[in-house]
């Protein structure tokens, strides 16, 4: 049988460990990453687009109603208040940003930004 000391002891580093492993688990899961680019092509079922950057990587991300947009114009009153409950997807050819986290490969956009026309032309020339 163990010694009391040694058991508190045990179960103290036991402790630190699973809230070591816990930790670094929700960290990995919370880590944003960001992409610009122009939008290739919009599945609105899927609510999924495929957005090439400039070096011509293709980027599959889906949004979800609790993705925030902005910069979207007549796009309905969900994106108004920043919510992509209504949002249906940039249109081909739009310039974006979009803040995404990635989880068993699959990409989930936490934000999308719209760059005005003006912007995406001045971008793409």
């Amino acid at each position: 049988m163990l010694h009391p000391k040694r058991s508190n002891v045990l179960l103290a580093s036991m402790l630190v460990l699973v809230l070591a492993v816990a930790w670094q688990g929700a960290l990995a899961e919370d880590v944003v990453h960001a992409v610009s680019g122009i939008v290739k092509s919009v599945d609105k079922g899927a609510k999924t687009m495929v957005v090439k950057t400039s070096d011509g990587t293709e980027h599959t991300i889906k949004w979800t109603d609790q993705t925030t947009v902005t910069g979207a114009k007549d796009a309905g009153k969900g994106v108004a208040d920043a919510s992509a409950a209504t949002y249906d997807g940039a249109k081909e050819g739009t310039k974006v940003t979009v803040k995404y986290t990635e989880k068993g490969g699959e990409k989930t956009a936490v934000a999308i930004k719209e760059a005005s026309k003006a912007t995406a032309k001045a971008v793409t020339q």
